[in-house]
Parts: C-alpha cells; structure tokens; sequence
C-alpha cells in the first residue's frame, strides 16, 4: 500500500503515541481509533433514535 505523510503539530504526535501499543505504527494507531470513533457514533445514533422515535408494536402493522 502507498504511504504518505501528514503534516501534525508535535504534540499531536506525541498525543497520538499515548494510544499506541508497543511496536505499533502510527498508521495501525489512527485505524484503531477510527473503527472505535465509528462505533461510538453508532451507539450515539442508535440511542438518540431510541429517545427520539415512537415504536409501533408489530401487532398493529
């Protein structure tokens, strides 16, 4: 796969190293907390239409 480099401020780097495991890439580190951002989003979505919409029973469809 092709690389690239991102311009980060130094403190990011390092920030981003905080949620890293030993010998992991910074590229492994980003898709890890990509897939969880994406699944939290989906919870969130999930229960804001469970506060939000009216159920109807599947008896009275």
């Amino acid at each position: 796969m092709a690389m690239t480099t991102i311009q980060i401020e130094k403190d990011t780097r390092e920030d981003i190293k905080t949620f890293g495991y030993k010998d992991e890439t910074y590229d492994e580190i980003l898709n890890r907390l990509m897939r969880l951002a994406k699944m939290q989003m989906f919870f969130e979505r999930q229960k804001r239409i469970l506060e939000t919409e009216e159920f109807v029973s599947l008896d009275k469809i």
